[in-house]
C-alpha cells in the first residue's frame, strides 16, 4: 500500500513538472509571436491610431457581413441592406466629408451640390456609380472617379475637358473641346488667340479639322478661323486675313492644303496682295485681288495648271 502511494506521488510530481514546462513553452511562443507582430507593425507605415481604425473596420466589416448573410438567407435582401446600413451608420461609417480634386476651370460648387446629397448617408448606401454618371453630365467633366474612404470621406477626382477652340454661334461665343462638346460661353476678349469655328455642324467637325491641318503643319499655326461650309468642306482664314477655299472630301481637301503650303513656301502667297485663294476646282488655283489691283502675283513653275 505504501509503495502504491509513492508511485501516485511520483506521477503527480511528473504531471506538474510537465504542465509547468508546457506553460513556460507557451509563454515563450507567445513572446516570440508578440515580438514578431510588433516587428511587422513597426515596419508597416501605420500609426497606432491608424491600426486601431483598421482593426475596428475589420471587426465591423465582419459583423456587417454576418448580418447581411443572415438576412439574405432569410430571403429578405432589402432587410439585409437596411441592416448593413444601420450597423455601419451606428459605427460611424457614414458620409461626413466630401473631398474634390482635379478641378481647374470647373466650378467646384457644381460638384459639391451633387455630392452633398450623399452627406450623412451610410457608406453601404452610397451609389458611387450613379453619382459618377451625374457628375459626367456636367459639360466640363470628361470623367469622374468616386471612391469611398473609410470611415467617413467621399473622395471625388475630376478629369476636366480641355478647351480646344471657340465656336461662333448666332448670339454668343462658346468654348468647345476637340470633340465639339460645348463647355461654356466665353467673351470676345478671352477668345482672342484661339481657333474659331463657324458654320452649322462645325463643332462636331473639330477633330476632322485637326487631321486636315496636320497634313500641313507649317500652315496650321497661321490658321485663325475655319468655316464649315454646306456640311461638306472648309474655308480657312489665316492670321493675315486671307481666305483659302478648299475642295470637298477629306483626301481632296488635305491634298489641296499640302499643295498650297508648297506654293506658299515658293512664292510667299500669305501676306501678299491676294485676298482669297480658291482651290475648289483642283488642280486650278484662283486668286481674288483687291479692287484696283489688276496684276496677280506670279506662281512658281510646277503649279500644275493653276491659274
Amino acid at each position: 500500500m505504501a509503495q502504491q502511494i509513492r508511485r501516485n506521488g511520483t506521477t503527480g510530481v511528473r504531471r506538474a513538472a510537465k504542465a509547468q514546462s508546457r506553460a513556460v513553452t507557451a509563454r515563450r511562443a507567445q513572446g516570440r509571436a508578440s515580438g514578431f507582430v510588433d516587428t511587422i507593425m513597426g515596419v508597416l507605415p501605420f500609426t497606432e491610431e491608424q491600426w486601431s481604425r483598421i482593426w475596428l473596420a475589420m471587426i465591423i466589416g465582419g459583423a456587417v457581413g454576418v448580418a447581411f448573410i443572415i438576412a439574405s438567407l432569410a430571403g429578405v435582401p432589402a432587410l439585409a441592406q437596411a441592416q448593413v446600413a444601420r450597423i455601419a451608420a451606428d459605427a460611424g461609417f457614414e458620409v461626413r466629408n466630401v473631398r474634390v480634386t482635379g478641378t481647374s476651370r470647373l466650378d467646384e460648387q457644381q460638384v459639391y451640390a451633387r455630392a452633398l446629397g450623399q452627406r450623412s448617408r451610410p457608406m453601404p448606401e452610397v451609389d458611387a456609380a450613379a453619382l459618377r454618371d451625374e457628375l459626367c453630365a456636367l459639360p466640363w467633366v470628361e470623367d469622374a472617379r468616386v471612391s469611398i474612404q473609410l470611415p467617413h470621406t467621399l473622395a471625388i477626382d475630376i478629369v476636366e475637358r480641355k478647351p480646344h477652340a471657340v465656336l461662333e454661334k448666332a448670339d454668343r461665343l462658346v468654348l468647345i473641346d476637340d470633340g465639339g462638346v460645348e463647355l461654356e460661353p466665353v467673351s470676345a476678349d478671352k477668345a482672342k488667340g484661339m481657333l474659331r469655328l463657324a458654320g452649322p455642324g462645325a463643332g462636331k467637325q473639330a477633330r476632322n479639322l485637326d487631321q486636315l491641318l496636320d497634313a500641313a503643319p507649317a500652315l496650321a499655326p497661321q490658321v485663325e478661323a475655319a468655316e464649315w461650309v454646306g456640311n461638306r468642306r472648309w474655308n480657312l482664314t489665316f492670321k493675315t486675313g486671307q481666305l483659302l477655299a478648299l475642295p470637298e472630301g477629306e483626301v481632296e481637301g488635305a491634298s489641296a492644303l499640302v499643295k498650297f503650303a508648297r506654293l506658299d513656301g515658293q512664292n510667299r502667297l500669305l501676306g501678299g496682295k491676294v485676298l482669297a485663294f480658291d482651290m475648289r476646282s483642283p488642280p486650278r488655283l484662283y486668286m481674288r485681288l483687291p479692287e484696283g489691283v489688276r496684276e496677280a502675283p506670279s506662281v512658281a513653275a510646277g503649279a500644275g495648271g493653276m491659274d
